[in-house]
């Protein structure tokens, strides 16, 4: 290869460059949790979770738009350049896995001192101990998705930077890469009340599996295939391949989007409408209208169109991309039959009820 010609690759690590990203990490995190603390935000009530009801501070939102202005302002005025997160991907990676290792065993501690934990070391390093641990009013499990979602935008957006730099303009791939998933992340950002109505938040106590996956997993891995693209040296994206992925992103997002959205307004308002109709139910429990009433986990479905979509803007010169959407599909498949083995337990003859009215689950007339 030229040397004039761009070459992309892994990184050598060196001690230089995995304390110029424990730094990075160091400060990333903590301006997001002082954020947290400062920022000012609209407060929900979530549901009762061990004998009390928390309180919680909706300023992901701000934070997320906030940090997309420093970074831009940052990049704008060359007080660095986003690339640096490409540039040391691999050693944000091992400094991210020591945080999430490492910050999973002062929960399992902060656990254990309040006599809290039952069980064996390994399980409760793994599955944690605290369901809702606060640090300074900060609730740790919701504050989590800060780091995990932003990160993951910033790692997104290094990759552009990083292409524009190697070849001074952005492909068509990346262009649509990078609006999908900023429209995705901000979106979230939108509705992160609903998180507090989730089975994460609900129900799993917070330790290394889900500190892992929000530190590391989300961030490092979701972002795999904007880091393929930043090698444009491949075929070029086609106008019309570019407007069936857009659809395809359309259409997934509004399933995604829309189930969601329906569930969450029929919990607050079981008389809300949904699609120009009165929504129905059964027994004023389990709601049976749009989405609902076609499948029972479509949310799911949309969220798999919305992360093929990502991949498919890499076209189909490698499998690598391809990872990300077949994993999500394998998670929200095995995540859908829990779901339904939780719901059974606790609807009973309702649930069987409502899978005689709704029979399809991720996929209608075929699964």
């Amino acid at each position: 290869m030229p040397a004039s010609e761009p070459q992309f690759g892994l990184p050598m690590l060196s001690g230089g460059m995995l304390l110029a990203a424990a730094t990075m990490l160091a400060v990333f995190v903590a301006a997001l949790f002082v954020g947290s603390m400062v920022v000012p935000g609209r407060r929900i009530t979530g549901p009762e979770l061990e004998g009390k009801s928390i309180s919680y501070k909706l300023n992901g939102l701000s934070l997320f738009v906030l940090s997309a202005v420093v970074a831009a302002l940052a990049q704008l005025l060359g007080w660095f350049s986003l690339s640096v997160l490409n540039t040391h991907f691999i050693a944000l990676f091992v400094a991210t896995n020591v945080f999430a290792f490492a910050f999973s065993g002062w929960l399992y501690l902060r656990g254990a001192r309040s006599g809290r934990a039952s069980e064996g070391f390994w399980r409760g390093y793994f599955v944690g101990v605290e369901l809702n641990p606060a640090l300074f009013g900060v609730d740790l499990k919701m504050f989590s998705y800060r780091p995990s979602l932003v990160g993951l935008a910033l790692f997104n957006a290094s990759f552009a930077v990083a292409q524009y730099e190697a070849y001074g303009e952005l492909t068509l791939a990346m262009m649509l890469y990078q609006v999908f998933t900023f429209v995705y992340v901000f979106n979230y950002f939108q509705f992160e009340g609903g998180m507090v109505h989730t089975w994460d938040i609900i129900s799993e106590r917070f330790g290394l599996m889900l500190v892992w996956g929000d530190y590391v997993l989300v961030p490092f891995f979701y972002c795999i295939v904007g880091w393929w693209l930043v090698d444009a040296s491949g075929p070029p994206l086609s106008p019309a391949a570019a407007a069936g992925i857009v659809a395809l992103y359309a259409f997934g997002f509004w399933m995604f989007r829309g189930a969601n959205g329906q569930k969450h307004r029929f919990k607050r308002n079981p008389e809300t409408r949904i699609w120009g109709k009165p929504a129905e139910s059964l027994d004023g429990r389990l709601l049976v209208s749009g989405f609902w009433g076609v499948g029972r986990h479509l949310n799911y479905t949309g969220e798999i169109c919305v992360y093929l979509s990502f991949a498919l803007t890499s076209g189909f010169v490698s499998w690598v991309p391809f990872v990300l959407p077949a994993w999500l599909a394998t998670l929200l498949s095995h995540r859908s039959r829990r779901d339904e083995r939780r719901c059974q337990a606790k609807y009973r003859d309702l649930w069987r009820r409502y899978k005689a009215r709704v029979p399809y689950s991720m996929v209608p007339f075929v699964y």
